[in-house]
């Protein structure tokens, strides 16, 4: 299986602090990972250094064999709508506009036409068991709804890698592990890749593989710390 995203010796220092310290990722084609770790671990800097968000100090980030931690913002940038997609932990989504158009957005700001962004946008709102709510304004959902229409945006745009910090910290029990089931299942059936940035035992165990980020390191196999899931 091919490796769709790696990082290779990624460091990051803010201040005297260092974020991460020489870490080794790589993620395959169609794999989910999470990366655990306890607060101020690193585990969203490196989230951040893979999805181009910010650039690390050192190392290198690699998409399909592409280096692209030296682009330009602006390349970043599109890189981030066309082959990235993201679920935050609170959705993010704009409260003015109805959910087919929050699903829409990535198409349109790469040049896709309202009209057509918008066909596109409603095929995810089955399959997500949103029916009927593709004109709902985000003030008009659940929680859990909310996060599937930001799983749909995500996904619209057909990324290689899709990213979720926190996913389903905003939500209760059952409906973030409904959501976490929904945001991998679509994930896989997509194409894509995952990786989720998580304290939540019960969200890693719905990804194929789990690391732990401690202190700006990863760590792998025994050396793992986090408790098990619940059951």
């Amino acid at each position: 299986m091919n490796d769709v995203l790696v990082g290779r010796a990624l460091a990051k220092r803010f201040g005297q602090t260092i974020a991460l310290g020489g870490v080794d990722i790589a993620v395959r084609a169609g794999e989910a990972v999470a990366i655990m770790g306890p607060s101020g671990s690193g585990k969203s800097t490196l989230l951040h250094c893979l999805a181009g968000i910010m650039k690390p100090d050192s190392g290198e980030v690699h998409l399909l064999g592409q280096r692209i931690d030296g682009l330009r913002e602006r390349e970043r940038s599109a890189l981030r709508r066309t082959r990235f997609g993201f679920v935050f932990q609170f959705g993010q989504l704009l409260p003015e506009l109805p959910a087919e158009e929050n699903v829409a957005l990535p198409l349109m700001l790469g040049g896709v036409t309202r009209v057509q962004a918008v066909r596109q946008a409603r095929d995810w709102f089955g399959p997500l068991g949103l029916q009927g709510m593709e004109t709902r304004r985000p003030g008009e959902l659940s929680g859990g709804q909310a996060q599937r229409v930001a799983i749909a945006r995500a996904l619209v745009s057909k990324p290689a890698v899709v990213f979720a910090d926190e996913p389903t910290g905003a939500l209760d029990q059952n409906t973030g592990r409904d959501t976490m089931r929904l945001l991998v299942e679509a994930t896989k059936h997509n194409g894509a890749s995952l990786i989720v940035v998580t304290h939540d035992p019960n969200v890693a165990a719905a990804c194929d593989r789990t690391v732990e980020v401690r202190d700006g390191q990863l760590l792998t196999g025994a050396q793992m710390t986090f408790p098990e899931a619940r059951r």
